[in-house]
């Protein structure tokens, strides 16, 4: 059947400048290139084409340019392109429509709504290059109270396990099977280099990776898949994942065809079958449920490890986050309204959750108001773009936060989102054995340690422009904040005073 969709990207060649080398072809891997021998001539297709801009990278004489199709419908303000589109296109196939990566509607972004405080005379600035910095974050439950020994003066009160990480940065669930085994060691070997901590999703870790436990937080999802005692011993903490921000209240799905036989082996599934997680974890179904299996968890493990519940953000997770604390979590991973997926509906995508920086901020205050907050650290998700965001969210009340697709654009993603086909011509969503390849591990390590040790030259500066001089005196501290065109129901939320106030 005739496809209604017009192309949504055009491929413009310079066949002046094209030496027909064929390397767009190569690199192509969604059939938008191709070689045509009796002419000897590079054909493009644009209805192939995905604008992940691979080919015009690549090429060596920059003869190919990607641009979005200039085609545009009768101008109406309730049926945009995008709304008419999406209706061809399952008049067409009768199905879900799939996407990858995260929200990318024109909600707010809190984070450009708010800017810092900085010091000038009464309170002077730090130099982070003369002066000492504290970065360094401990993730797990506190006591309310330490006790010395009198004589000693050694620690006499008897501490839950904690996690040192030597920046509030630590890398996202991204499961081996969404992503490919490269970018995962690229991500576990970046994470041990730099101090802090990778996620491995619910697809489990590959046996390679198994020397980096100390760096890892393993998952344990509702499909349980990869989780054996060996998993849960070398971790570093333990994940329970309930939901996240790309598709809140919904499970997991990897396509068969990305189940090759290492991921397989992995999960513990068979090959080439789709690995269906379930909506809820088939043991929880209360917060008393919760507990048990947190606790279950500690004891597999000799309480020797944190244990984390993440949850997707939502209009009431700062009751559920209560919960989750008196539960036994030691760390709440909150994930909001821009977080990424590998694939989600796209309906649940863009329209369920809420932004993530309402909800560090609600989540704290209810953790504040019981009396609670020290009992568990707070991880927050969803759209971090850089360490100014960090520092925000910090401000907010986040012990640290997690970035994913982040890590992935400094690995090559263009965000083109088309992770839910298995063909990512960047070799990062995909298990295909060749383009896999295209990510290179000790390049890809190097890009990330590169992205964290930038971002923490520049979360010290900022700090010290405050006046601050350990990380630990801005978690919570919103007086360092200031909202710029809010309303007074959003700085409420926040717990923001208006710029100028």
């Amino acid at each position: 059947m005739k496809s209604y969709l017009p192309p949504r990207f055009v491929v413009e060649r310079d066949v002046s400048r094209c030496i027909v080398c064929q390397v767009c072809v190569q690199q192509c891997s969604f059939g938008a290139q191709a070689y045509d021998a009796e002419d000897e001539a590079i054909r493009s297709d644009d209805e192939y084409c995905v604008g992940c801009h691979r080919c015009s990278v690549f090429c060596p004489t920059h003869c190919l340019n990607i641009r979005a199709n200039p085609l545009s419908y009768r101008e109406n303000v309730n049926w945009r392109p995008e709304a008419i589109e999406d209706v061809i296109k399952q008049a067409e196939t009768g199905g879900v429509l799939l996407t990858g990566m995260g929200n990318d509607k024109s909600y707010r972004i809190y984070w450009d709504h708010l800017v810092l405080n900085a010091s000038q005379v009464t309170n002077p600035s730090i130099d982070p290059l003369r002066e000492p910095m504290e970065l360094r974050t401990f993730l797990g439950r506190k006591p309310d109270a330490v006790e010395l020994h009198p004589s000693s003066l050694s620690l006499k009160t008897q501490l839950a396990p904690q996690v040192a990480i030597e920046l509030p940065v630590l890398f996202s669930a991204l499961s081996y099977g969404a992503v490919s085994l490269n970018v995962h060691e690229s991500l576990a070997r970046a994470a041990a280099e730099a101090g802090t901590l990778f996620n491995t999703g619910e697809g489990g870790l590959h046996h390679k990776l198994h020397k980096y436990g100390n760096n890892t937080i393993v998952q344990v999802a509702s499909g349980r898949f990869g989780v054996d005692a060996d998993y849960l011993d070398l971790a570093r903490v333990i994940e329970i994942k309930i939901g996240q921000g790309a598709k809140p209240g919904i499970g997991g799905h990897l396509p068969g065809e990305k189940v090759s036989a290492d991921v397989a082996e992995t999960r513990m599934i068979p090959a080439g079958t789709d690995a269906l997680s379930p909506a809820p974890h088939h043991d929880i179904y209360s917060i008393e449920d919760l507990a048990q299996l947190i606790y279950a968890l500690k004891e597999a493990t000799n309480y020797t490890k944190p244990v984390s519940v993440k949850i997707a953000a939502v209009h009431n997770s700062a009751a559920i986050a209560s919960g989750m604390v008196r539960a036994g979590a030691d760390i709440i991973a909150l994930d909001g309204l821009r977080g990424a997926t590998g694939a989600a509906p796209k309906a649940i995508r863009d329209n369920v959750g809420i932004p993530i920086e309402l909800a560090i901020a609600s989540v704290d205050d209810r953790l504040r108001q019981e009396g609670i907050r020290n009992q568990a650290s707070i991880i927050v998700a969803g759209g971090f773009r850089s360490s100014a965001d960090v520092v925000k969210a910090v401000a907010l009340g986040a012990d640290a936060v997690y970035i994913g697709t982040a890590a992935l654009i400094a690995l090559g993603c263009t965000v083109c989102q088309q992770c839910h086909t298995g063909k990512c011509a960047w070799g990062i969503c995909t298990t295909d054995p060749i383009l896999s390849k295209r990510v290179n591990p000790d390049i890809g390590a190097r890009r990330l340690v590169n992205l964290l040790r930038g971002w923490s030259l520049e979360i010290k500066d900022m700090l010290g422009g405050m006046g601050i001089n350990a990380l630990e005196s801005l978690r919570g501290n919103r007086l360092n904040l200031r909202g710029v065109g809010l309303t007074d129901s959003e700085l409420a939320i926040l717990g923001v005073r208006m710029a100028g106030s």
